[in-house]
C-alpha cells in the first residue's frame, strides 16, 4: 500500500537541508514514517471488526486510509532518506498484518474461497519461516522483494479492496478471474521465495566455509 504525498509546504526547503549540510539524522520527523507505519498497524483492529460485523462501507474507508498512509510514510522515507531498520520492520508488518487480516475474515464470513486463504497464508508463513531460519544461521538477512513479491502483495490489496468495494456498493461482481490471478501469483511467488532465497542461501554458506 504506497502512493500520494503529503501537502507540507516545508517539503522543498526540508530536503534542501537534507541534501545539504543539515543530515537526515538530526531532525526528529526522521521517526515520521515510523509512526505512521505504527498507526496503520492501529487500524487493523478496526478494519478487521468492521468487516466482521459486515460494514463493508466502514472497512473501504478504513483500508483506504491504510493504503494512503502507507504511500505517505514510503514516499517520506525515500525522499529524505528516513529509511531506518525499525521501519523496514514495522512497514512490512503493518502491511502482513492487515492483508492477511483481512483475507482471514473474509475467508470466515465466506465472501472468499477458504482455499485461497490457507494459500495467502501459507505463503506467507513459509518466508516468514525463512526469514527466521537466515537470519539464525547466516545473521545478515536484508530484506529485498522481488519485482513478483511486490506484484502479488499489490495485487492481494487490490484483490481485498475490490471484495469490499463489491459489498459496499452492492455490485456483485463475478470473482473467479480475480481469486484465480490471486492464486497463480500467490503461489508462484511463494515458489520464488524458496528457489531463490534457497539459492542465496547455499552460495552464502559456501563462500563462508572456503573464506573460514
Amino acid at each position: 500500500m504506497r502512493a500520494p504525498t503529503l501537502p507540507y509546504a516545508g517539503h522543498h526547503e526540508l530536503a534542501k537541508d537534507v541534501s545539504g549540510s543539515i543530515p537526515a539524522e538530526a531532525t526528529p520527523l526522521r521517526h515520521l514514517p515510523n509512526l505512521i507505519s505504527a498507526l496503520r498497524i492501529a487500524l487493523v483492529v478496526p478494519l478487521l471488526a468492521t468487516i466482521l460485523f459486515t460494514r463493508y462501507e466502514s472497512a473501504l474507508v478504513i483500508a483506504a486510509v491504510a493504503g494512503v498512509s502507507d504511500g505517505v510514510d514510503g514516499y517520506l522515507a525515500r525522499r529524505f532518506r528516513w529509511q531506518s531498520r525499525l521501519g523496514s520492520i514495522l512497514d512490512p508488518v503493518a502491511d502482513k498484518l492487515m492483508l492477511v487480516g483481512c483475507m482471514v475474515v473474509l475467508g470466515w464470513l465466506g465472501e472468499v474461497p477458504r482455499w485461497l486463504v490457507i494459500l495467502v497464508v501459507a505463503r506467507d508463513a513459509v518466508i516468514a519461516l525463512g526469514v527466521l531460519a537466515w537470519h539464525r544461521v547466516l545473521h545478515n538477512f536484508e530484506a529485498r522483494p522481488s519485482w513478483l513479491s511486490k506484484t502479488t502483495t499489490a495485487v492481494q490489496i487490490a484483490f481485498v479492496l475490490l471484495v469490499l468495494a463489491d459489498h459496499a456498493f452492492g455490485w456483485n461482481l463475478q470473482m473467479r478471474v480475480p481469486v484465480l490471478i490471486v492464486a497463480v501469483l500467490t503461489a508462484a511467488s511463494g515458489l520464488d521465495y524458496v528457489l531463490r532465497w534457497g539459492r542465496l542461501a547455499r552460495a552464502e554458506l559456501k563462500h563462508r566455509n572456503t573464506s573460514a
